[in-house]
């Protein structure tokens, strides 16, 4: 009788790994289907949801921004009938209407509505209150006089910033105003806060609101931390002042509550305890995702919010939510902002800066070019042709697993690299299962990063004996893995070059020795025309180089946020729990655990996913330790050729007739070390020879309680066809295992393509190997059917 499996394999190989009773991505996805599904449901024949306030398409833009940011296509039908209804409107004469509108625009198709976008963009820039105590702020429109807010002007910004990506002209004069009123007496405080308007109450939705407001002009106005004058390119300059932003974010994080409104008590005209709740998380999120802040103060301001909103859906029989106060007790609306939440906040992130100072303080020497790593997500984004984040990491607070939730981790300094020993340990462990350092030395062009040089290399020394740094050369995959770079386009310097360090599978480390973070930071999206050649092709090819490691580092399959990753259990040889399937590692000269985390990995997904208890503790055993016949079952892999002793020889010869089983696999489809396991069992066994297990053999089916693997996602460095090498490199294809058998059953089944770099997270463009998916699926049927022999 087939076992009863359970089918959520995938979420595992995308890091999830979910603490019980935790909230996860899957929890989400279900929350944001409901509300997607209640939204849908409200739609009028027509294509609108109603009006809201005199705000003409104002609810109905709020719905459909709500369904395009949680992945709705514009061909899906309601989309396409809100955008047809939007359409065939007369232009909106409200901020709230005309902003939605344009983000809604922005959102679907920015080249096929670029004229209503333009017009709109140039209603809201003349409606701009430029004269009185409200100058540079925005009211419903100029018909209401002279008195701007702040909720009016944070939607007419957000709606600006959109239509700016997608092309449309804002002057810098409408940004100055802006940052004038947000900065102005009594909007913000001393304590960082901001209110609505002069003499009302604080609040977090307007603190929010203001924040991110600041951020966006800032970006707009600011000279960044490098500049290009007249075609040459000054690093590491003056940073220009954002303790506004600062003040704004310190108060946000300890304010920060996911229950309520921060200081909304009391708050003029609403007759609510805590009114506009679901509106100061939508700010939060804009908050959080602008400033690439995972935490405000000490709070996972996702994980927390999504947890509330996750909730308090539950209660609701109809997958909406519902708020308090003026607005936000209409379910559309509060469904809208609940949405955007959840679906913008979810956002997977590509890279993250590491803060690195070891004490508290103002060294921004971790992060000398402070846009670089934003810039250089917009430039992936438009690439992948999708949301993606950046985010900071304080590493004086991170463990492996909060590295490990970021897939690139991005180190850069020029005075030195202070860690502490921890700190050091972390980072050993985080690349050892399966995370990815992107380093540069902020150094030439006006900054001297002889120091971290140094200091990196030594490190790299200290925790990777092993391996050591090398010049890559011109055919390593970081040169082509998304774009083409021709080493010859790189910035005239002999320096400027690429260097890796390989861990296992891969280049785990990439390192440069001049700054790229700089290059990056003139990259601006809204003044990619300011840049004088020759000095412009190098920003872009340095732009190609960024995308090539992250591509190279990331296969573009990218974790999703709230799922956990496992961490690899380090001790070795500890006591199993009763009764748990126990599977050491064989010990040998060829690298018997240069991927540490490959079988922690199967065993996780043996217990979790296939409720076959198991101890994922790693464990190595020498071919000649008698307790080697403890276990059922051994496993091997390694990148090296080897050779066992006599005596060892002996031992697994005993081991394998007595009824034992070994199941190996060669990392990163290791050649010398398959060559080498197939001679040392032919020297064991010399009548016997590996043979390639049929595809119709029980082992790759379902029968045995595992999965139907007949057909499998195969990875080959050699087919890099077409515009998109990551994707040409799959193909489907039987698997290919090769079995030995000993007194009439196989005793030995070896991989001779890559299963570990897989399920340790770290398959590599360079590995001919499986998908992590069909990797894990693999391991699991060979496992079931070793247990059954």
């Amino acid at each position: 009788m087939k076992r009863k499996v359970l089918p959520v394999i995938v979420a595992w190989l995308m890091l999830a790994g979910v603490v019980r009773g935790e909230i996860n991505s899957k929890d989400v996805k279900d929350a944001i289907d409901r509300g997607v599904n209640y939204l849908q449901k409200q739609q009028q024949t027509s294509g609108s949801w109603g009006d809201y306030a005199g705000h003409a398409g104002g609810l109905s833009s709020l719905c459909t921004l709500a369904l395009l940011s949680c992945g709705e296509p514009i061909s899906d039908p309601f989309v396409k009938r809100s955008l047809q209804n939007l359409e065939g409107m007369p232009a909106p004469d409200t901020i709230y209407a005309a902003s939605l509108r344009i983000m809604v625009f922005s959102t679907a198709d920015p080249k096929r509505y670029r004229q209503k976008i333009d017009e709109m963009t140039a209603w809201i820039v003349a409606n701009q209150i430029d004269e009185g105590p409200s100058k540079g702020s925005w009211s419903y429109s100029r018909k209401f006089g002279n008195g701007g807010d702040g909720s009016n002007t944070q939607f007419a910004m957000l709606a600006l910033h959109e239509a700016e990506k997608a092309g449309a002209k804002v002057p810098d004069r409408t940004w100055e105003l802006a940052k004038g009123y947000w900065l102005s007496e009594g909007i913000q405080l001393p304590d960082g806060s901001f209110v609505y308007d002069r003499g009302a109450t604080v609040t977090g939705s307007m603190t929010a609101a203001g924040t991110a407001s600041l951020i966006i002009a800032l970006e707009r106005l600011q000279n960044g931390d490098a500049k290009a004058d007249n075609g040459i390119l000054q690093c590491c300059g003056e940073q220009p002042d954002s303790s506004q932003v600062e003040m704004a974010l310190d108060w946000l994080g300890r304010k920060f509550t996911v229950t309520t409104n921060p200081n909304t008590l009391g708050l003029r005209g609403v007759g609510k305890s805590y009114p506009h709740l679901l509106y100061w998380l939508y700010g939060v999120e804009r908050v959080g995702r602008m400033s690439g802040r995972r935490f405000l103060g000490s709070h996972d301001w996702f994980r927390e919010g999504a947890e509330f909103l996750v909730s308090e859906q539950r209660k609701s029989l109809t997958g909406s939510w519902v708020g308090t106060g003026v607005a936000e007790n209409n379910p559309l609306v509060a469904t809208s902002f609940a949405l955007l939440f959840l679906s913008k906040g979810r956002r997977p992130v590509v890279i993250s800066k590491l803060r690195h100072s070891l004490e508290a303080g103002s060294s921004r020497d971790w992060d000398l070019h402070r846009r670089g790593v934003a810039h250089l997500t917009s430039h992936i984004e438009k690439l992948w042709r999708k949301d993606l984040t950046w985010q900071t990491i304080d590493a004086r607070q991170a463990n492996v697993e909060d590295l490990l939730e970021t897939p690139v981790l991005f180190i850069s300094g020029s005075q030195g690299l202070k860690l502490a020993r921890d700190q050091k340990r972390i980072l050993q462990e985080y690349v050892n299962q399966g995370g990815f350092l992107l380093v540069e030395a902020c150094d030439g062009n006006g900054c001297d990063g002889k120091q971290f040089d140094r200091e990196f290399r030594a490190l790299m020394a200290e925790l990777f004996p092993d391996s050591e740094l090398r010049k890559l050369p011109p055919d390593h995959a970081v040169w082509y893995a998304q774009e083409t770079v021709d080493p010859k386009s790189l910035p005239n310097d002999p320096d400027f070059w690429l260097w890796g360090l390989d861990t296992c599978c891969r280049t785990g480390v990439v390192y440069c020795p001049r700054s790229l973070s700089c290059y990056w930071e003139v990259a601006h999206p809204f003044r990619e025309g300011q840049i004088a050649s020759p000095l412009k092709e190098e920003v872009e090819t340095v732009l190609k180089i960024g995308g090539n490691v992250i591509a190279y580092a990331t296969n573009r399959e990218l974790k999703e946020k709230l799922d956990r990753p496992q961490v690899a259990v380090s001790d070795l040889g500890g006591k199993a729990p009763r009764g748990s399937l126990v599977i050491p590692k064989l010990s040998h000269s060829g690298g018997s655990d240069d991927a540490p985390g490959a079988l922690t990995n199967l065993l996780r997904v043996l217990d979790t996913k296939m409720e076959l208890r198991s101890d994922p503790q790693r464990r190595i055993i020498a071919p000649g330790d008698p307790k080697l016949f403890d276990y059922p079952l051994i496993f091997a892999h390694g990148r090296r050729a080897f050779r066992f002793s006599t005596t060892e020889r002996k031992a697994l010869e005993t081991y394998l007739t007595r009824g034992g089983f070994i199941f190996a696999d060669a990392i990163c489809a290791s050649e010398p070390f398959a060559e080498s396991f197939r001679s040392e069992l032919k020297a064991i066994f010399p009548d016997g020879n590996f043979v390639r297990i049929s595809s119709d053999h029980v082992l790759f089916t379902d029968e045995l309680g595992g999965f139907d693997v007949r057909s499998v996602m195969l990875r080959d460095p050699k087919l890099r066809v077409g515009d998109d090498p990551l994707a040409a490199r799959m193909s489907k294809t039987a698997p290919l295992l090769e079995a030995l058998e000993v007194d009439g059953r196989i005793a030995v089944i070896l991989s001779p393509y890559d299963l570990s770099c897989a399920l340790e997270r770290g398959a590599s463009l360079e590995c001919k190997g499986y998908a992590p998916v069909d990797a894990a699926k693999l391991g699991v049927n060979i496992v079931m059917f070793a247990l059954q022999q």
